[in-house]
């Protein structure tokens, strides 16, 4: 183990919650090549089981704390060649423990242009400088006309100079502006002001118009709001500290002054202290306000970043419908509806556009298709889209499955986010080059229903429009994250190697893009893979790949039936040794509860599988295969509820999550406009945050508050208790916050949205308390 992973272990291991060997082994695997789902499902004993999630944050440490020693390197060396670095300062960088403080530290040595401490310096007055700072007992005037000559023309541009050289140091020490930083960090406030003349043009901002928080308590849908009012020019934001401070010389101030202690008796200590308070209202001030601005937009963007991702990853986990004929419809009213068949395995079998809207109001025709498609091709789901139409449509179904006879087939509507980005796509057209882009969207929606994760998998992660303000945060941290997630729900489910898709295979562990085409051309040219080992014989996958991704594949009906679980092939040798214990043929073994459950684990542990491989053995061979993803279950929306003016206060209806946020849960009722269940409302208890109730895709119970037709605001309860529906519950602060949730949804591009402050006075009715307008760019 390297001095380097030791350091770094140690310093990451308390942020995950992990022994410094467990984050050191991690690390290492990590640096080898290993993939986190890997790691996480066949390193345990190495690791000490180590779960996903410690692995990710660990893995977003390292790349980190990697990043700040290699900064570290280069300020040592750029100091060092200046012939600066001594053993203190080299002690300073070496004890830096964010990129923050090494940076305050390499200020003063950092390389810069001329500036007016520079000229001062030339002018001869760093003596003068010097000497104000030494003797405080001398008057700084009298001092100064001395260095009158020259370039100097007089005794207030000699102290000119002499301010020029103090402000700079001041400003440039490390100590002072770190305690500075962080007490602005506990004491500022982040100010937003409308900008005059654009309070019409910027009405969607206009809670922001005058707006004060404390700097470390707005949540991120509010930093991300405002930073875009800010970014369109209708709002100025400042960061403000000790406004409301009535003593002369503010705290801000007193820190630099107490750094040189400068005092308020002697004459050089009078003159020093309006030097201090230059520093801070000229350089100081504006750099820090720019790095508390800097740092508020990450925090706000990482907040948003994870609750994207969250929503991702419950969005991918949905319950799949199964392999049953599929009907996908994408509604249109003007265009008509585009229809696609695919059969059990999402394999294309009929296509057509009906038009039983205005103006053909062909509905009977239509209903007579669909019907004949039914038939034709034993359609047992009817996957409708969620966008302009969807209701329209869902009752023109509803009628047409009334007169049909049993078995019917299940409507169910489903988001159809993203599918038109889908449809458009490079890989679309490759797999559907003769079919007509708006077919393409038909044919994704009736597939999202057999398997959401085998088909979402193929459009870009940010465009599934499951969070807030995407195209404000860092795009690369977005990527990462979301590919991360998306990589762990794809090899928590596994993956069947003989009908998954390139675009899904290539988020298997170890493959790739590349690697993922390589396996599908080699199926295609050689036929379905009877075993995992003949994965060895795809071009340019090696045993290296084969341990990172072989587990995570599957092989129904094959030639060794441990290939359909998620026993790993390197591993297979202990299933047979339990295999044997049982005295049973393997297959027959396999889902036997009662004789798996007599066995001791203990057993069968030896010198490289420890007891948590032994049990996941057990465990698999219990249930070879199985999906971690919950049991199919659909929404019914109310009958006669198809608009917002058909809702009335106190309805109970059932919707499906569709967006969860800090400050509350969107759920869709089927009205077209999703409404949204304040955190104070999700349940008859304290909701810290809503991800603790509330994921996309549950199906839930709520209640209707309140209606507001104009704003298109929908307020919702989950609450049991109805008497406390309506009001927040015990402790709970309401976040106003909100985004239209079909902003982006209806065909398919990511959501934008905003959210807004508190009001004041307190707002009346839940509806002020939990909505705001959605900020919707133009």
């Amino acid at each position: 183990m390297t001095a380097d992973i030791t350091s770094l272990a140690a310093r990451i291991a308390t942020e995950i919650g992990a022994r410094p060997q467990q984050a050191a082994a991690a690390i290492a695997l990590l640096d080898e090549g290993a993939t986190v789902p890997f790691i996480a499902r066949y390193r345990k004993e190495v690791t000490g089981g180590l779960d996903d999630t410690q692995l990710r944050r660990l893995d977003e440490r390292l790349a980190y704390l990697r990043e700040l020693e290699a900064r570290r390197t280069a300020i040592t060396e750029s100091i060092r060649q200046q012939e600066k670095l001594t053993p203190e300062l080299q002690a300073a960088l070496a004890g830096a423990a964010t990129k923050a403080e090494l940076e305050d530290i390499y200020l003063p040595y950092k390389p810069k242009r001329r500036n007016r401490a520079d000229i001062a310096r030339e002018r001869g007055l760093g003596p003068l400088a010097d000497a104000i700072l030494v003797d405080r007992a001398a008057v700084p005037a009298e001092l100064a006309t001395a260095y009158v000559a020259g370039e100097v023309a007089d005794v207030k541009g000699a102290l000119e100079g002499a301010r020029d050289i103090l402000s700079e140091a001041f400003a440039q020490n490390a100590e002072i502006v770190g305690r500075l930083r962080a007490y602005l960090k506990g004491k500022a406030d982040l100010r937003a002001k409308v900008i005059d003349g654009k309070q019409e043009a910027g009405a969607k901002f206009s809670d922001y118009f005058d707006h004060v928080e404390r700097w470390a308590n707005v949540p991120s849908h509010r930093a991300l709001a405002m930073l875009r009012g800010r970014n369109e020019e209708v709002l100025d934001l400042a960061i403000e500290v000790d406004a409301e401070d009535p003593r002369p010389v503010k705290p801000v101030v007193a820190m630099i002054a107490e750094g040189y202690s400068i005092g308020d008796r002697l004459p050089g200590d009078a003159w020093l202290m309006e030097v201090a308070g230059w520093t801070w209202r000229v350089k100081l001030s504006l750099h820090l306000s720019l790095d508390l601005m800097t740092e508020l937009r990450a925090r706000a963007e990482t907040e948003a970043i994870e609750v994207f991702a969250r929503n991702l990853k419950d969005l991918l986990l949905a319950a799949p419908a199964g392999t049953r004929a599929t009907m996908g419809l994408d509604p249109g009213i003007r265009t008509g509806v585009k229809v696609a068949v695919v059969d059990a395995t999402g394999k294309l079998t009929a296509t057509s556009t009906v038009y039983p809207f205005p103006p053909k109001n062909d509905v009977r025709g239509t209903q007579a298709e669909l019907a004949a498609l039914i038939r034709k091709h034993g359609v047992e789901l009817i996957a409708i889209g969620n966008g302009t139409g969807s209701r329209e449509t869902e009752k023109l179904v509803a009628d047409m499955l009334a007169d049909l006879p049993a078995p019917k087939p299940l409507k169910v509507v489903v988001s159809e986010a993203g599918a038109s980005v889908y449809s458009a796509s490079e890989l679309a057209a490759a797999e559907f080059p003769a079919l007509d882009v708006s077919l393409r969207g038909a044919v994704s929606i009736a597939r999202r229903l057999q398997d959401p994760l085998a088909e979402l998998v193929k459009i870009e992660p940010k465009s599934i429009g499951v969070g807030q303000y995407q195209h404000d945060v860092d795009q690369y941290h977005l990527a990462r994250a979301l590919d991360a997630v998306v990589e762990d729900a794809v090899n928590a489910v596994g993956v069947d190697l003989n009908t998954a898709s390139a675009s899904l295979l290539a988020r298997v562990s170890g493959l790739g893009t590349s690697l993922a085409e390589a396996v599908v051309a080699h199926r295609d040219a050689n036929g379905a893979f009877a075993s995992r080992r003949q994965l060895l014989d795809v071009a340019r996958l090696g045993p290296r790949t084969f341990e990172q991704c072989a587990g995570f594949l599957r092989i129904r009906d094959g030639k060794e039936p441990l290939d359909a679980s998620a026993v790993h092939p390197e591993a297979y040798g202990v299933a047979r040794k339990i295999v044997a214990a049982c005295g049973r043929d393997l297959r027959t073994l396999m889902g036997d509860s009662a004789a798996l459950s007599a066995l001791d684990p203990r057993s069968f542990v030896d010198e490289r599988f420890g007891l948590p491989t032994v049990r996941d053995i057990i465990a698999e061979l219990d249930k070879p295969g199985r999906d971690p993803r919950p049991a199919f279950r659909t929404a019914t929306f109310a009958e006669g509820v198809d608009e917002m003016k058909d809702l009335r206060p106190g309805m109970e209806l059932e919707g499906t999550v569709t967006n969860v946020a800090a400050f509350g849960a969107f759920v869709d009722i089927g009205v077209h406009q999703d409404g949204l269940v304040h955190v104070s409302q999700l349940a008859d208890r304290f909701v810290k945050d809503a991800h603790e109730v509330a994921k996309v895709g549950d199906v839930v119970k709520v209640r209707v508050l309140e209606i507001d037709l104009k704003r298109k605001r929908i307020s919702l309860s989950m609450r049991k208790d109805v008497a406390g529906a309506g009001k927040p519950a015990d402790k709970a602060q309401p976040e106003r916050g909100l985004r239209d949730n079909r902003d982006q949804r209806d065909k398919g591009g990511a959501n934008r949205g905003a959210s807004a402050k508190p009001s004041r006075p307190e707002p009346t009715g839940a509806l002020g308390a939990a909505l705001l307008d959605a900020l919707k760019r133009k």
